[in-house]
């Protein structure tokens, strides 16, 4: 018996309901592990006491130049200035030009990095805004580009200003050469800030971190998981190593389950294969028509 027009559409509708419910199921939460690095040796990868000497260089620089003084500076310029105006993608491939200074693992281009990254994400089936976290979180180097005073106040590791500087810290020694090691105040455990006030209420050493942050939090539809993904990420000394647990709250928690989330595929990612742009790129600018508008204010 031949069911009438009524009944078809219902179970045509029972069928692509089903169809979603399977898409959903075999979709991985963004904070399951990690399992595109299964195999790799990662032994291999942030070997500082081995890198050359650009690398320790570029963290004496930073870690003598990072002082409260100019992070409230640079900050108070950020509000004040636009950059430019351009869409995601472009400003992708306006990054290209750039090999980061203070990284040990790699030498291939910004957006080679930022695609590895975001298809390590998509391998391991996270969620489409992690894929874009992934290829977003580093477009804060832009900052070169649009004249910074170096590269030692855009990229490498970042850590808190204005409080006793880390001995987990990479180089921790060369802080001696910042002004701020020697002050009574911010020489102390605490410095200017207060036990466990949190992360958003302390300053970190400005960089592309910080800088993306600001830029994407008010111009995207990103989920508060990708924001800290974006903020932390280069704030190893916390989120490997467990430096300031004595400035952190009870909110910082669900960040930093986000940032170690994320971590393997920033970090591990580095030794796959290269991403050619042409061939992802109509899936990823699916992806950033999505969460962003055409053109963003840098």
């Amino acid at each position: 018996m031949i069911p009438p027009p009524s009944q078809v559409v219902d179970l045509e509708e029972v069928s692509d309901a089903i169809d979603e419910v399977n898409k959903l199921k075999s979709a991985r939460s963004w904070n399951d592990g990690s399992d595109f690095d299964a195999g790799k040796d990662k032994t291999k990868f942030r070997q500082y006491e081995a890198a050359c000497d650009r690398v320790k260089a570029f963290y004496k620089e930073q870690h003598e130049k990072q002082t409260v003084e100019f992070n409230i500076k640079v900050r108070a310029n950020f509000k004040k200035t636009v950059r430019a105006r351009m869409g995601i993608w472009e400003a992708m491939e306006l990054l290209n030009t750039l090999v980061d200074e203070s990284d040990p693992d790699t030498t291939v281009s910004q957006i080679e990095h930022l695609l590895q990254t975001a298809e390590a994400i998509r391998r391991d089936g996270k969620p489409d805004w992690m894929q874009v976290a992934g290829l977003v979180h580093d477009l804060g180097k832009l900052l070169h580009i649009f004249g910074s005073d170096g590269q030692w106040d855009v990229v490498g590791d970042t850590f808190v200003v204005g409080c006793k500087f880390s001995d987990k810290n990479i180089y921790p020694e060369t802080f001696k050469g910042n002004p701020d090691y020697y002050d009574p105040v911010y020489s102390t455990e605490y410095g200017v800030y207060s036990p466990h006030c949190g992360l958003e209420n302390v300053m970190l050493s400005w960089g592309h971190d910080e800088y993306l942050y600001h830029v994407l939090k008010n111009q995207s539809s990103l989920p508060d998981e990708a924001l800290y993904m974006i903020r932390y990420h280069s704030f190893y000394p916390w989120h490997r190593e467990g430096a300031y647990m004595h400035l952190t709250n009870a909110n910082d928690q669900r960040a930093l389950e986000a940032v170690r989330a994320f971590n393997p595929y920033d970090l591990y990612s580095k030794s796959d294969d290269p991403i050619d742009p042409e061939k992802v790129k109509p899936y990823y600018q699916s992806l950033i028509a999505k969460f962003f508008p055409d053109v963003i204010e840098w």
